[in-house]
Order: structure tokens, then sequence, then C-alpha cells
């Protein structure tokens, strides 16, 4: 007898489980239920839509129930929300949401695609018509008309995240004045403070505005929203607000049902993507997920692991069992010409697991220097102790993010060290990449502190350093530091003269050297180490310096 498969929820998770189970199986009954009026769309490309990069509405229906339903033979119901599972009868109940009525479906299996809903704050004037969430077709064609029809001239996002910083571009390109408020003491969670920096000071500079430390309270306004009250005490007017302040898992249904719910408030799931009812499977943003590195529970709600997540579920109801081994988290964002990437761990993630680490900054040129147009990015790599195993890395700049984000995340995956870096052999030509390429020089950087070639400090740690009476050695050229600052104290002598001007550098106190972007200093340390200096290399350099000097303005000042 064929089985049947009920499915909740379409877009990435539920869509990916329904055809998959099809190409594998042509007789089994599947029913995909979805209480929106679309089965698949792009909720990644809403931005883009409401700023007037993707013109069309319909570039973002990926599939629509008619065709998946003649392509796939697939029973999709659109617009019929699942209310209730009934677990022991293995049945769903459904209200049609055109007329009203309710019906019991039965499955052999159900697999829940529910996914997450924007976290909304309960606090006065939240439901004020120009108050809006980014979740589905419906909020973009909402934000899109009132901005066509109503002009706002300010806005404020609040939610320093992804979506946030992909809505203060959307906004910006409509021609609309943008602040964007953060309740953290960054932008960007996902990075680390240094890293999420450099991000700021790109949006102040393209005149958006940045609050951090600072909670949206309440919203005031008579028929709509006329400025924003923040826990400080501050006001900010604006003609809309956008929340993204994140999202949390739907998770009701699965309450109701009896279903084990995980430390971090998504559905427990196990390695085959099953809950704890063996016929019901979960996938997607709802689910409860073992990050890769680190083994811990966390909740990462993104397209490509939900996609991945809903093919595997159909393979274990329908082929072969297969285990989901993990999410790294590998993601990337366009916030106007500045792109930022993550993968892996952050060095935060790291110190709550209790996950001995070493950092490591560079900032190379995303191709070959010579070749016109290349642009400097800077790239943070984590990495272990002894071994150099690859935990994870943050990438911030212009061209050539995407592709190194990408390598960096395959060598994760792979349980690659930094020495297996500096062997890959990637494509190489001057428009491109350059013949060490940015992946390669992080693999020669990492592993040269671990061979103990160069002993690497950090800035935050260079204040302290300074206290026991160090010295701090600058090898930029006088031209570098008219042009782009130097750090207070500093004894500044250039690389090229460093072995006629000894001299002047105390041989009794231990050196700190630095310069703009960390290879010359480390070349320093080699000429300084074996002239019997005690001497420590400060990673990442004067960019890196800048990055923590808005984090903590006050040291090494």
């Amino acid at each position: 007898m064929a089985k049947k498969v009920v499915i909740v929820g379409g877009v990435a998770g539920g869509a990916s489980a329904a055809t998959r189970l099809r190409r594998l199986d042509e007789t089994m009954e599947i029913v995909l239920f979805e209480r929106g009026e679309y089965i698949s769309f792009a909720t990644c490309g809403l931005p883009y839509y409401v700023g007037g990069v993707i013109a069309k509405r319909r570039s973002l229906l990926v599939q629509t129930p008619a065709v998946m339903k003649k392509r796939y033979n697939l029973d999709i119901r659109t617009m019929n929300e699942v209310r209730r599972i009934l677990p022991a009868e293995k049945q769903v109940e459904v209200c049609d949401l055109r007329d009203g009525r309710t019906y019991l479906e039965s499955y052999d299996y159900l697999i829940l695609s529910p996914g997450a809903e924007p976290a909304v704050p309960d606090i006065p004037g939240i439901n004020l018509p120009n108050v809006f969430t980014v979740r589905n077709v419906s909020d973009g064609d909402r934000l899109k008309e009132y901005i066509e029809t109503e002009e706002p001239v300010s806005a404020v996002v609040v939610g320093g995240g992804f979506i946030g910083l992909e809505m203060a571009e959307a906004l910006r390109l409509k021609g609309v004045a943008v602040t964007v408020v953060e309740a953290d003491r960054q932008l960007m969670g996902v990075l680390d403070p240094e890293m999420a920096a450099i991000v700021q000071k790109y949006l102040q500079e393209k005149g958006v505005g940045v609050v951090l430390r600072d909670r949206l309270t309440a919203l005031e306004g008579i028929s709509r929203v006329e400025k924003l009250i923040l826990e400080s005490g501050r006001e900010i007017p604006a003609e809309m607000v956008v929340l993204a302040i994140g999202v949390k898992p739907e998770v009701r249904l699965a309450v109701e049902a009896g279903l084990a719910i995980g430390v971090t408030g998504g559905i427990q799931v196990d390695e085959y993507m099953r809950t704890s009812d063996p016929f019901i499977y979960a996938v997607g943003d709802a689910v409860q997920v073992k990050h890769f590195v680190t083994g811990q529970a966390v909740l990462i709600p993104l397209a490509g692991p939900a996609n991945r997540q809903g093919r595997l579920v159909a393979d274990n109801i329908a082929a072969s069992p297969v285990k989901y081994k993990g999410t790294l988290g590998t993601a990337i964002v366009k916030i106007m010409d500045l792109t930022v990437a993550v993968t892996g761990a952050n060095e935060k993630t790291l110190k709550r697991a209790g996950i001995e680490h070493l950092a490591c900054y560079t900032h190379p040129d995303n191709h070959a220097a010579y070749y016109p147009g290349s642009r400097q990015m800077s790239i943070k790599l984590l990495f272990s102790p002894g071994e150099g195993k690859i935990l994870g890395a943050q990438v911030v700049g212009y061209q050539g993010v995407d592709k190194c984000i990408d390598v960096l995340a395959t060598a994760i995956r792979a349980k690659m060290n930094v020495y297996d870096l500096q062997d890959l052999e990637l494509a190489y030509a001057p428009p491109f990449s350059s013949a060490k390429s940015p992946v390669n020089m992080l693999g020669y950087v990492a592993s040269n502190i671990l061979r103990k070639e160069v002993e690497a400090v950090r800035w935050e740690q260079v204040e302290q350093l300074l206290a026991g009476s160090n010295v701090l050695v600058d090898v930029r050229t006088a031209k570098e530091l008219e042009k782009n600052g130097a750090v207070a104290g500093a004894l500044n002598i250039p690389l090229d003269e460093l072995r006629d001007r000894l001299a002047e550098i105390p041989e009794d106190r231990e050196v700190l050297t630095y310069c703009q972007a960390g290879q010359r200093s480390y070349i320093a340390n080699r000429i300084l180490r074996q002239k019997g200096y005690k001497v420590k290399n400060i990673s990442g350099g004067y960019r890196s310096y800048l990055a923590q000097r808005m984090i903590s303005p006050r040291k090494i000042n």
C-alpha cells in the first residue's frame, strides 16, 4: 500500500521535501498544506523587491501551485491552515480559510515546516498602520505600496541583523533617510565586535544613523507612528518603522501535539530530523539543530539548511536513512556596496562553549593589487591551538567575499586545518585573485602563529602590555602615517629602515610591532627576533586598530 505524507508549510523545507518525495516514489500520496496564497516564494528577495532592485513581483514566486501540482503530481492546498495535530489518530485538523470549513486529514508520516515568525515586542503603538515586518510576499506588498504612495522621508529600522540592514539599504534606495536601532552593543550579532565595527563605520559614512545599546519601548502617534521612544529616553521621529528584531520558531502545533521542544525553543529533532513522535518529522526555521563546530543546540533560520533538511527527510521516509550532520550557519549579506559573510562559530560562541581557540586577521586585496579595481577585504579566522582546526571565519569587503567564505565553509565542513589552507590550489588570474589567494594567506598567517614563528597579540591586549613598559613600533612609511593616522606614542621606523635604526629600539624592553595590515610587521618580527629582541606582532595591523578603537575608544589612544 502506498504511503501518505502530509506536509505542513511550503517555502524552502516543505516544498523541497514534497518534490524529493515525488522523485523517489511515484505512487506516494503527498498532501501539502500552506495557509498562505503562495507555496514557494523567495523570502530572502523581499528587501530587494521593496527597494526596486527586483522590479517584478512574480520574480519572487519560485513555483506556483499549478506548476508544482502538474509537474510533481502533488495535492497542494493553499489557504488551508493546519490548526491541530492528532498524533494518536495520525490525523491533522485543517481549516479552509476561504470558506471556514474544518476537516480532518490522515497521514502515515507528517512533516512540519511551519517556519519562524517575526519577533514583535508587546509595546504601545506596535499595531499602528505604518509599522511593518518582513516575512512574506504580503509584507513586501504592504511595504512597497506604503513607500510609493506615502513617500516617507524618514524611517527607523529596529534591529541590526541581516534583514534589518538589507531593509536599510532598500529604504535608502528609495530615498528615505534611515536610522537603525539595535539593543545590542553592536550590529550583526553573528560577527564579533571588531568586525561589526567595520560595518557600523561604513553605514555611518553612507549617511545611515546607527543607535546601539538602546531598546525600543514605545511607538507614539495618533493614527500612525510619528516617533519612537527608546529605553534611554531618546526620541526618534519617523514616518515608518520596520521591525527586524529577529524571528522565533513557530512551535504552537508541535507544543499542542505534545512534541518535545528543545532548550532553544525550537522543535527538538534527532539526527534524522525526527521529532519525539517517530511518525512526525520537522525541518526549517522551526527546528533546533546541532551546530557543526560546537556541537551545541542552536536555531539557525537559513534557507540553505532548510532545503537540505527537506530533502534529507524525504530520503528518510522514502529511501534509505540519512543523518543530518549539523549546520554551519554560513551566511552572506549585501549592504549597499559592502558584503559581509560568516561561517562556522564566531569567537563569542566559542567562548560560551568553552572551546579553546586562536584568532588571526588579514586585510588582503580581492585580486592582484596591480590590476585595476582591487579592493581590500578584512578577514578574521578562528582556529584551534595545536592542530589548527578551522572553527570559523568572518569576511567584510567589497568584492570576492562570497568566493572566500565559500572556500572557508567547505574547509570547515571537510574538517581541514590551517595548514591545508596553504596547500589549496585555487584559481588565479590578475582580475580574479592573487597568486597567493586570500585563503592561502590566511593559512600562512595562522600557521606562522602555530609554528611560533611569530607571537601574535591583538589590539585589545596592547593597552595592558604597554603598561608593562613594552615599546610600540609602527613600521609603516611616514606618508602612510600622514594619510591614515597613527597610534599615539608609537615609535615610527619604516620596515625598510629597520636594520639601520635598531639602536633606537631598547634591547631590554619587549617590542610590539604593527603596520597597515600585518604583513610588513611580520617581516619586522622576523628581523627583530633574529637580532635578539623579544617581539610580538599585533594581528591585523592599523586597520584592525581602527575597528578596535570604535569598540573601546578610550583604549590605546
